[in-house]
């Protein structure tokens, strides 16, 4: 049964856009859609650097990438599925198959979508652990894009526990996140709060420009500003609770 929320109605979405994007990327939106297969032919390629290695910058229609964060939140996603090929992998957050063909289970609370499975990730409980779990600019909207009563904060703390649980022993969750757009979340990365094992940020140094960054300058960061979307992200991975547990 479809579960609604504001993600997919249409209407409903309008406000929540102009509120948290503003109203200049909502009017500019369907333009860079309309004109997106003449514009990103001509856009310049290039690559930036992400823990040790070189990553081309990706440009697709959907979702504009070449004005977001996903233009660098999708190569690195890459380099992580690429690593555990062959393992068991699970998406939170429908993201990657908008873009590739992927193989991998999805769960997805609202978008509805062949294989897509819709849970909250609090509530799933699959049969088997898994080596990776990856998720895309999702845990930031955790209690705070939710109809929920629960602080933001404390609902993606409890999130990102049960997430760590469905990891076999040695496997790794991923996350990346923007900065500045949840204030919840963005201290509990300055607190240290969130339990990850290791921290990379990335902040633009230009419209279409990433470049490594510390924690520090990530977090000054504003979303929105001075480029549209984030102007940092975080990109934070965790241990498996179970391999926390069983020492």
């Amino acid at each position: 049964m479809k579960q609604w929320h504001f993600y997919n109605s249409r209407l409903a979405k309008v406000p929540w856009f102009i509120r948290r994007f503003g109203l200049r990327q909502m009017l500019i939106g369907p333009f860079r859609q309309i004109f997106a297969a003449r514009i990103i032919p001509r856009l310049p390629t290039g690559t930036f650097s992400f823990d040790g290695e070189r990553l081309p910058y990706f440009y697709h229609t959907y979702n504009v990438t070449w004005v977001n964060e996903r233009a660098v939140e999708i190569p690195i996603a890459m380099k992580y599925l690429a690593a555990a090929h062959g393992r068991r992998v699970l998406e939170i957050g429908n993201v990657l198959s908008h873009y590739h063909p992927v193989h991998h289970v999805i769960l997805d609370k609202y978008e509805i979508g062949p294989d897509i499975l819709n849970f909250d990730i609090v509530d799933y409980r699959p049969s088997a652990l898994y080596d990776l779990i990856l998720s895309i600019s999702t845990f930031e909207h955790i209690g705070f894009d939710d109809d929920t009563g629960t602080s933001s904060g404390a609902k993606i703390s409890a999130a990102i526990q049960h997430t760590r649980s469905l990891l076999a022993g040695d496997g790794m969750l991923v996350l990346t996140v923007p900065i500045g757009y949840n204030p919840d979340l963005d201290q509990l990365l300055r607190d240290d709060q969130l339990g990850s094992r290791r921290e990379l940020y990335l902040r633009r140094t230009a419209f279409r420009e990433w470049a490594e960054s510390t924690k520090d300058s990530a977090l000054q960061c504003q979303f929105k500003s001075p480029f549209p979307y984030a102007n940092a992200i975080g990109v934070l991975e965790f241990a498996s609770g179970n391999a926390v547990s069983d020492n």
